[in-house]
């Protein structure tokens, strides 16, 4: 398997669902940036389990504890190793699943590949995992605060809810007002009570994250395959439930013509800008100085407390309901994720851009 994310500032992850454990190994992070602990903490507990009703009931603290590569509360320039303890797995939920596979879930993939599979939540499949990319983008975003990046995402859609107006039209500083995250205070309510009613069913529902990264650098990125949206893309398309990427107008700009599409430049004062930012901060895979936006679509949670017939490793038609504790949404906690995916695609990126000029 690939766990190693990244190409100069990498995350090597670990760790199953209801192993012992979920960690990591950072390496390529920067010496001599202020590692603030309460906030990587802060990021967890926006990722973590049972914070809100929308969530699953699942109760872990999820605590960070730093083995390495910090010394006097700065990063020193080497691998920072990092532990967050599972303390709270009900693995006996998951028995009546562990000959038999869940419709949509990697079950199948995972045993058809490997041959065997850590049944108990999902083992490695599990977004569990997850907690290891929050904590590399907590720290990511902590060396690119030092260079003004700032990156922030939101749900802009639950179902069929959507917010209607571009992400400038709302004040993003509010998303954590609300347990959906959503800057819309009204359809924050309706998104919550269409999960609820959806949990309250055992069903469950999708949506899509937006996030913008405000501050990038112009020159990050390669121009064939080390494309910086690319790089987003992959990032994002690796996080559990995800099924598709997009960014600036997206698959919106298909309906317009070049004459309306294109992005003019003009003279400010003597500085070169643009007067609309259709592109998504991106241009020819290279980021151009423009707030960088796009939108990462997660299917609805394959785990559902309702019956389904499926099949066991036999082949054997059988009727599976499943148990245990899950989310009815990823999308509230899938917010924190994108962040952290973000964050560390451009502190890479940014690092990798270093190598360009001597």
């Amino acid at each position: 398997m690939s766990n190693t994310f990244g190409n100069i500032f990498t995350l090597t992850s670990f760790g199953e669902s209801h192993g012992k454990a979920i960690g990591g190994i950072i390496d390529g992070f920067p010496a001599g940036i202020r590692i603030d602990e309460d906030f990587v903490q802060h990021e967890l507990a926006r990722r973590r389990p049972g914070q809100s009703a929308l969530t699953t009931g699942r109760k872990e603290a999820d605590t960070v504890e730093f083995l390495s590569g910090i010394y006097e509360g700065v990063s020193t320039g080497c691998p920072i190793g990092f532990v967050v303890w599972n303390t709270n797995q009900h693995s006996s939920d998951y028995d009546n699943m562990k000959d038999v596979f869940r419709p949509s879930h990697a079950d199948f993939t995972y045993t058809q590949k490997y041959g065997i599979r850590d049944h108990r939540g999902g083992g490695r499949s599990s977004a569990r995992e997850t907690i290891s990319r929050v904590v590399g983008g907590a720290l990511a975003k902590l060396a690119l605060k030092e260079i003004g990046v700032q990156i922030t995402a939101f749900t802009s859609q639950v179902g069929t809810l959507a917010l209607d107006k571009s992400y400038t039209q709302y004040d993003l500083r509010h998303i954590e007002d609300n347990p959906v995250r959503c800057p819309d205070p009204v359809l924050a309510r309706q998104m919550e009570e269409l999960i609820l009613r959806v949990k309250g069913e055992g069903d469950t529902v999708g949506g899509t994250v937006s996030c913008i990264i405000q501050g990038c650098p112009v020159g990050l990125g390669e121009p064939a395959f080390g494309k910086l949206h690319a790089a987003l893309g992959n990032a994002m398309l690796s996080i559990n439930a995800a099924k598709g990427f997009e960014y600036g107008q997206g698959f919106g700009s298909m309906e317009l013509r070049g004459s309306q599409q294109n992005d003019v430049f003009y003279n400010e004062n003597g500085h070169i800008a643009l007067r609309t930012n259709r592109s998504g901060g991106i241009q020819g895979g290279i980021s151009n100085g423009e707030d960088i936006y796009f939108r990462v679509a997660f299917k609805p949670v394959a785990t559902i407390l309702m019956e389904q017939p499926t099949v066991d490793k036999e082949g054997n038609e059988t009727i599976l309901k499943a148990r245990g504790r899950h989310d009815p949404c990823v999308l509230p906690r899938a917010v924190p994720i994108v962040e952290a995916m973000a964050a560390m695609t451009i502190l890479d990126y940014y690092l990798l851009n270093k190598t360009t000029r001597m």
